[in-house]
């Protein structure tokens, strides 16, 4: 998955599969965790936020798990 970098002091990178509804998000740190059954509205709007991590918070947290 092509991850792209993002400017956020929370979040390093993001990559999506709009095939799968599968994004991943590279966290501060280095930890990469997989998000399933993300829109692809939902995605467009993490990556035009102006915040990131609270976007994240507010929107992707605890919804998006791959089981």
């Amino acid at each position: 998955m092509d991850m792209k970098p993002v400017n956020s002091s929370a979040i390093e990178a993001v990559g999506s599969d709009p095939s799968t509804r599968r994004m991943r998000i590279r966290f501060a740190g280095g930890n990469e965790y997989d998000f399933c059954g993300v829109p692809k509205t939902v995605h467009e709007a993490l990556m035009s936020a102006s915040s990131k991590g609270t976007f994240y918070n507010d929107y992707i947290r605890d919804r998006y798990q791959c089981h």
